[in-house]
C-alpha cells in the first residue's frame, strides 16, 4: 500500500505543476488541508510505531511547492500539516494497538483523498 500511495502522490504533485498561485482558493482547497493534516498525522505517528520508510515532512513540502500557493494559502497548508501532527502528538507518547490502527486507518484516508483530487482536479490544469 506504500508504495501505491507514494505514486499517487507523485501523480498529485505532478499534476500540479502547472497550477499559478491565484487569490481564490482552488476548488481542490479543503481536500488538500485535509491531506496534509493527515500527512502531518502519519509523519508524528509513523516514526513512533516504528517505521520510518517514508519523511511525509518531505512529501508534504513537495506537494506544497508543486501547488505553488500565494502566501496565505502555503501558511494555511503548513498550519494543516501541523494540527494534524499535533493531534497525535498530544494523545500519543508509544506505540499502541490504536496508534498501529490509526496508521493503517489514515493511509487509507490519504489514498483516498488523493485519488479523488487527482481524478477531480487534475485534467482542468
Amino acid at each position: 500500500m506504500m508504495k501505491a500511495l507514494r505514486a499517487i502522490f507523485v501523480a498529485l504533485a505532478l499534476s500540479f505543476s502547472a497550477v499559478p498561485a491565484s487569490a481564490v482558493d482552488p476548488l481542490y482547497q479543503s481536500e488538500m488541508q485535509k491531506l496534509l493534516g493527515i500527512i502531518g498525522s502519519l509523519y508524528f505517528l509513523q516514526p513512533l510505531c516504528g517505521n520510518e520508510e517514508n519523511d511525509w515532512r518531505l512529501h508534504a513540502g513537495e506537494l506544497i511547492t508543486l501547488d505553488n500557493p500565494d502566501e496565505d494559502r502555503r501558511q494555511r497548508l503548513n498550519g494543516a500539516f501541523n494540527q494534524g501532527y499535533y493531534a497525535y502528538a498530544r494523545s500519543y507518547n508509544s506505540c499502541t494497538n490504536s496508534a498501529q490502527r490509526s496508521v493503517r486507518q489514515l493511509l487509507k484516508e490519504a489514498e483516498q483523498i488523493t485519488r479523488d483530487i487527482h481524478s477531480r482536479y487534475a485534467d482542468q490544469n
